[in-house]
């Protein structure tokens, strides 16, 4: 409420610019502090916040990811690198313990945007996806299943499903795809581009190239 007196206390209108500045950076700061993941989600309400129409021109979600990188750097600078690597080394784990399924670390413990609120999210590949359920049975690990829904390209889009459980106090976010799709990653939300994605060899040097 504060922030909407400050602005409408202004005669001048924002400028469409500084407006998407000032939603992004809100926005941002939304992500990191209370772990929301939902980019629009976050957008609106930091619009809602700042006194600002939800129907304005909003940022876009690149324009987010980097007002986050931002607030990282700025406010996060000691402890980012630490809550990343600690995030990394438990996707290892989590990656030795699905490696017949060709697991692929993404998201941002991949892209080092991870915070303190961040899943490990790994891409499996498989065409027998009760595997996957059975090997989490079996060692007695409790896991919700959810459905996903990713953009294979850009006119292609495909429900596949998603498993969700707890390591350490570290939540594991599974998705679980198709083996033919290894060969192309799906769409990115953010960037509309193919994500991007690291094997366990690729996430072993990143660790050894961190120190």
């Amino acid at each position: 409420m504060a922030a909407r007196r400050r602005l409408s206390s202004n005669h001048a209108p924002m400028h469409e610019d500084q407006a998407r500045r000032s939603v992004a950076v809100e926005a941002a700061r939304l992500i990191s502090q209370s772990g929301l993941r939902d980019y629009r989600q976050a957008k609106l309400k930091a619009a809602e916040r700042l006194g600002l129409p939800t129907d304005a021109n909003l940022p876009r979600n690149s324009e987010i990811e980097d007002a986050l990188r931002e607030h990282q750097r700025l406010f996060l600078a000691d402890a980012q690198p630490r809550i990343v690597r600690a995030l990394r080394e438990v996707a290892q784990e989590a990656m030795r313990f699905f490696a017949r399924h060709e697991p692929r670390l993404v998201g941002a413990v991949l892209d080092g945007t991870a915070d303190r609120h961040s899943a490990v999210c790994l891409h499996l590949y498989t065409d027998q996806p009760l595997d996957v359920l059975a090997q989490l049975h079996a060692h007695g690990i409790p896991y919700r299943e959810q459905t996903r829904r990713l953009r294979l390209d850009r006119t292609t889009t495909r429900d596949v499903p998603a498993l969700l459980f707890s390591a350490d106090d570290t939540a594991i976010d599974i998705t679980v795809l198709p083996y033919d799709a290894l060969r192309q990653a799906p769409l990115d939300r953010i960037t509309e581009k193919p994500m991007h994605r690291a094997s366990a060899a690729a996430l072993e040097t990143l660790l050894h190239e961190a120190g």
